[in-house]
């Protein structure tokens, strides 16, 4: 269904209270040269909460979080941010409500990890509004949330994958926009910065945004998302939160495995084990 745009689309999106700030897609096609990637797909992320994104490789995962992020321009169907339709709203209006962490990044070689953390405040300037204290503020929040004081001065390239991948979520902090997209955030991080990132996922989704992001790792899905997208081949195939949609059926679907499922007496959520691959 085709949405209604605003007469003024900036100034509707400027009036919405950012922590009611909403994104959503309807008949979403997306297509990589002529093959479908995703095909008529409908979806809205739950307000201020997290969203995981899961399924098998080349199901359609990165590509969704690209189109919703209106870095994939649909062949068919839209993305609306509230209600508006993405394309039709001015780039720096749409980054100052979403910000999108790809799997891929590059930056300016000799960078430093303070410098790439500014650019996240570009969106908030202006002829009229210059560098202010607000902006040193975020700034300083970011290097807190990501533990990245210490780095501040360092060049990126000198960096570890790990602090690099760090320093990438810092800018998106930094950014302080409502939606926060973030495609395997993770995936470059030992086991003890893994759980600070999500932690700090779940703090700012506490704090009011929305967060969706693309996780293979399937316990850490169910342990700190609120809501789970489960997709196959370019559709979702079930969503909802980890206790209601996590089960043997979905894992096997999904994965081609088979597993028992427990409860984690701390959080409650789904736990894997005697995992095996299904023969045959």
């Amino acid at each position: 269904m085709a949405s209604t745009m605003p007469h003024n689309h900036k100034l509707a999106l400027q009036q919405s209270d950012s922590t009611n700030t909403t994104l959503s897609a309807n008949d979403l096609t997306l297509k990589h040269g002529k093959t479908h990637i995703i095909d008529h797909l409908d979806v809205t992320l739950p307000a201020c909460k997290v969203t995981a994104i899961v399924g098998p490789n080349g199901c359609g995962k990165s590509t969704l979080l690209n189109g919703l992020s209106r870095v994939h321009m649909p062949s068919g169907g839209e993305v609306l941010l509230n209600n508006s339709n993405i394309h039709r709203v001015p780039s720096k209006v749409v980054a100052r409500y979403l910000a999108l962490l790809p799997q891929d990044t590059s930056a300016p070689d000799g960078i430093s990890v303070s410098e790439l953390i500014r650019f996240g405040r570009h969106p908030h300037q202006s002829m009229m509004k210059q560098w202010a204290m607000d902006d040193k503020q975020a700034i300083d929040y970011a290097l807190d949330a990501a533990d990245l004081h210490d780095l501040k001065d360092r060049q990126l390239d000198t960096l570890s994958g790990g602090q690099r991948q760090r320093a990438w979520i810092a800018m998106s902090i930094a950014q302080e926009t409502p939606l926060l997209l973030l495609d395997e955030p993770t995936s470059a991080l030992d086991l003890g910065h893994q759980i600070e990132v999500f932690e700090l996922i779940r703090h700012l989704s506490q704090e009011g945004k929305t967060i969706a992001m693309v996780v293979h790792d399937l316990p850490s899905a169910c342990r700190y998302a609120d809501h789970i997208i489960a997709m196959k081949e370019g559709k979702i195939i079930t969503q909802g939160p980890p206790k209601e949609v996590m089960t043997q059926a979905l894992v096997r679907e999904l994965y081609g495995i088979e597993c028992d499922l427990i409860e984690d007496p701390m959080t409650g959520s789904p736990i894997l084990i005697n995992i095996k691959r299904v023969k045959g």
